[in-house]
């Protein structure tokens, strides 16, 4: 099986992660801060790492962006946090990551998340484009030449449901470009039942069909994929 790198400064975290993912076979090292998480690195290069963004010493965006400035993100990386922002997932994702986990965090998604990541292709050793200043107002980079998504900008300053509304339609505006608009792959990419995304997306009033963006469209549009 793999070799997985847990970083987070709770113990309770690292014993339970450990334990779950030792149980499904894989080998598992852990780490309590950014200085531990780069030691471990070095010598037994993991085959994905679950990273925590809030940590003592090196919070683990700074530690991702090291990584990729470095040309050292050959690997996949998970970020987790229990009260991470909208800002903290955004820029996770355009430095390199291919998740993020809020805690607590199910066991069904950690082990869907982990297994989707090991069976993607290491990514080339390169080093990260410099972010720009605004990083934070900016919608994740689409990974393929497909229909872009449209830049999102999140006002923190308002209650927490409207923010979580706006991060939740870029979320999936993202996830419907990148797919196609196959509600099928995007139901299987976010773990959610298609009855469930289709009423969450009727919910948030996103549009979607082949290329994301669709006026109308109904669930027997995706039936016939």
């Amino acid at each position: 099986m793999a070799s997985i790198l847990v970083v987070d400064d709770e113990i309770g975290i690292r014993d339970l992660l450990s334990e779950i993912l030792s149980d499904e076979g894989h080998t598992v090292e852990v780490a309590e801060n950014a200085q531990q998480a780069r030691e471990l690195r070095q010598q037994h290069p993991p085959d994905l790492v679950l990273l925590d963004i809030w940590m003592p010493d090196t919070d683990g965006v700074t530690l991702l962006k090291e990584w990729a400035g470095a040309g050292q993100l050959t690997m996949p990386v998970i970020m987790m946090s229990g009260h991470g922002t909208i800002d903290n997932a955004v820029e996770a994702t355009r430095i390199g990551a291919m998740a993020f986990l809020e805690k607590p965090i199910a066991l069904q998604k950690l082990l869907r998340a982990v297994e989707q990541g090991l069976s993607k292709p290491a990514p080339a050793p390169t080093r990260a484009t410099p972010l720009p200043a605004a990083t934070a107002t900016a919608a994740p980079a689409l990974p393929t030449a497909q229909t872009p998504v449209p830049e999102q900008s999140f006002a923190l300053d308002r209650p927490l449901r409207e923010a979580r509304d706006d991060f939740e339609r870029a979320y999936f505006e993202f996830h419907l470009a990148r797919e196609g608009g196959s509600m099928t792959r995007v139901a299987d990419k976010t773990g959610l039942e298609r009855t469930h995304l289709y009423r969450k997306l009727k919910q948030l009033g996103v549009d979607w069909g082949r290329g994301g963006r669709k006026t109308a469209a109904s669930p027997a549009d995706d039936e016939s994929e």
